[in-house]
């Protein structure tokens, strides 16, 4: 190939934005972004996902409720299966490290500045200042299949936003404290939180925003066989 189709521009535009301007997204926008988005591949067309869009109050009701609970326990867990699988081999644990890193020197704070680091890590729960919070659910009774189907209907989601200029950030951070996003929002006792999405216009001045992890080639990743 030769010449970059449209596609490729927007996926390859896209990022995981850490810093918005406090632009508000109307409620018809997000509405054709999910209508957009829900015409992701759906296993079975299930079509098993549940969104939950927030804004203004309710918005900052979620994040004082998380931050409560956050300064009573900085440590706690509400979820029952981990971000990562634990003690995480190579080569993905260098990958993970090296964009942690990355994003700290993006930032300027040093290793060795661990409070500025947890304050940065900590606005994660806050939508990294977007104005609109987005939350996706599965019934806890579907299996991996239709946790994979999500993560399509996610990844279709972020592509709409990017074409029409907005940006979004998918946020797992928001997986730790899912019984008290659940609790908050009213969201039914057999649904489970998978994460949160910051959504919104990207400040372009943050440095943050400049970072953008690397991807290993395909021959890192695929097979070919028959060719």
């Amino acid at each position: 190939m030769t010449d970059t189709s449209d596609f490729e521009r927007l996926i390859r535009a896209r990022i995981s934005t850490r810093a918005f301007l406090d632009t508000a997204v109307s409620e018809a926008d997000i509405r054709d972004l999910l209508d957009t988005a829900r015409w992701a591949a759906s296993g079975g067309n299930l079509q098993p996902w549940k969104v939950y869009v927030v804004a203004g109050e309710p918005r900052q009701r979620v994040i004082n409720a998380v931050r409560a609970k956050i300064e009573a326990n900085p440590f706690e867990d509400e979820n029952e299966f981990g971000a990562y699988p634990p003690k995480l081999w190579e080569p993905y644990r260098s990958r993970r490290f090296e964009l942690g890193e990355e994003m700290y020197q993006t930032l300027g704070i040093p290793r060795e500045a661990k409070a500025e680091r947890l304050g940065w890590m900590l606005k994660n729960f806050e939508f990294f200042d977007a104005p609109v919070g987005l939350f996706f659910t599965l019934d806890e009774r579907m299996n991996a299949n239709q946790w994979a189907h999500l993560g399509m209907f996610m990844m279709a989601l972020m592509l709409a936003a990017e074409d029409k200029g907005l940006a979004t950030c998918a946020q797992e951070a928001w997986m730790t404290r899912c019984k008290t996003v659940g609790e908050t929002l009213g969201i039914g006792e057999n649904e489970r939180v998978y994460c949160g999405m910051a959504l919104g216009y990207a400040d372009k001045d943050a440095a943050v925003n400049t970072l953008r992890s690397s991807r290993v080639p395909v021959e890192d990743f695929a097979a070919f066989d028959g060719f």
